[in-house]
């Protein structure tokens, strides 16, 4: 089994920055990769970026290229997701994911670990 905690959510303005963390214990964290996804109230749960177990291999959804940037400290078994330029659009409850194998997934069903989310908050 795989633990994931995520932290660093809040309220923040439109325009500004906010650093989520996902701390992550039970199993070797660097074989995993690993996805930060988000669920709106209203919407379906989409992901918004994900890594692969090395870290070479990265992924973004089209509505946070360029304002996102997900990373990861396999020393720290921790994964990071820096939001930048944030828009009220991007409020939603933010979820870190992890699978079994080391390769990059963009399907929710395809990972196996889940936390249990941080809110994110944009005014306008």
């Amino acid at each position: 089994q795989v633990q994931l905690v995520e932290s660093g959510g809040g309220l923040v303005q439109a325009g500004g920055s906010l650093r989520l963390s996902c701390a992550a214990s039970g199993r070797t964290f660097s074989n995993y990769a690993m996805g930060w996804f988000r669920q709106a109230p209203g919407k379906e749960r989409e992901l918004v970026a994900a890594i692969s177990a090395s870290g070479y291999n990265t992924y973004y959804a089209d509505s946070v290229k360029g304002r996102f940037t997900i990373s990861r400290d396999n020393a720290k078994d921790t994964v990071y997701l820096q939001m930048t330029s944030l828009k009220p659009e991007d409020t939603a409850v933010y979820l870190c994911a992890g699978r079994s194998t080391s390769l990059i997934a963009t399907i929710q069903r395809e990972y196996d670990y889940w936390g249990q989310g941080t809110q994110v908050t944009v005014s306008s």
